[in-house]
């Protein structure tokens, strides 16, 4: 048996073996197409903000915590409303956020001090 083949999605037994374009379970005879197995996506993690609600492109999200910002030598207040906001996949230093912020400009957020507006 072949270690590169999904295990059976009906048994999850490991036992699994091709069959022309089939992949087939000899244990409860399930048979699923081989190409949609190798073509699923990959699982995106989902990005939740402070209190948990689900974070997408374009959504609205206010600033729930004083933040100093470095460099511009201010505060970001609490209830700043940000529109517009772009999800990273990759994450550098827990900032998965890209977003302009009023009277700072572009910077990237943390969705751990961020709340979905609306």
């Amino acid at each position: 048996m072949s270690d590169q083949l999904p295990a059976c999605p009906a048994c999850h037994e490991t036992y699994t073996y091709e069959s022309g374009t089939l992949l087939v379970c000899p244990m409860c005879g399930h048979e699923w197409s081989a190409v949609a197995d190798l073509n699923a996506e990959v699982a995106v993690p989902v990005i939740r903000d402070a209190v948990g609600n689900e974070l997408t492109d374009g959504d609205t999200v206010t600033i729930v915590k004083d933040l100093k910002v470095k460099g511009a030598g201010g505060v970001i207040k609490v209830g700043t409303k940000v529109t517009g906001i772009r999800l990273l996949e990759d994450a550098i230093d827990g900032h998965d956020i890209d977003a302009r912020v009023p009277g700072f400009g572009n910077m990237q957020l943390k969705s751990s001090v961020v709340k979905k507006a609306g």
